[in-house]
């Protein structure tokens, strides 16, 4: 805001110094004019000088810690106070998944992959889930797959199936 004030001071003094300059001699009356000019200038510029200098004046540097990782200072309650803490009274436990949700959660350890010699398959192991999974027997069927490795033959439900039929991996 500052410098668009100044800048309209200067352009006001300078036009006003052109219009009355006189190409062949200088009155006193110009001379008064363009002295009148330069001191409006000045007033304006050490008003600006004063306001910038009060700011910095109030201006209130960061707090400096010592060390850089350490932590602002800490609060310590006066001498012979003793803080205490009140537990709660009960001790909240979270709720458990509704049954529809919750059967719908496949067990994160039967997650396998396994290499065969059409590529890397991902899918969930049949023994793994009939251990974890109480609701082996709701899965999709179509998902069902069985194919041969290096180890011999494996069986399970295969993951993309399960995710489109609207099964999801447990976290945890």
């Amino acid at each position: 805001m500052y410098r668009r004030f100044i800048a309209t001071i200067a352009a006001a003094s300078i036009a006003i110094t052109a219009m009355g300059a006189i190409p062949a001699h200088a009155g006193d009356r110009d001379t008064v004019r363009a002295l009148a000019a330069i001191l409006g200038v000045a007033v304006v510029g050490k008003i600006i000088h004063d306001n910038n200098k009060k700011k910095r004046a109030n201006h209130q540097p960061a707090p400096v810690y010592d060390h850089p990782r350490s932590a602002p200072p800490r609060y310590h309650p006066p001498r012979g106070v003793q803080p205490h803490h009140n537990p709660p009274r009960y001790h909240p436990q979270p709720r458990p998944l509704p049954r529809h949700v919750n059967n719908k959660l496949l067990p994160k350890q039967c997650f396998q992959s396994f290499d065969t010699r059409r590529g890397t398959i991902r899918m969930f192991g049949e023994r793994c889930l009939q251990r974890n999974f109480r609701h082996v027997k709701s899965l999709p069927q179509n998902c069902h797959y069985k194919f041969g490795t290096p180890n011999g033959l494996r069986s399970g439900f295969e993951a993309r199936c399960l995710r489109d039929a609207g099964y999801r991996l447990a976290r945890g």
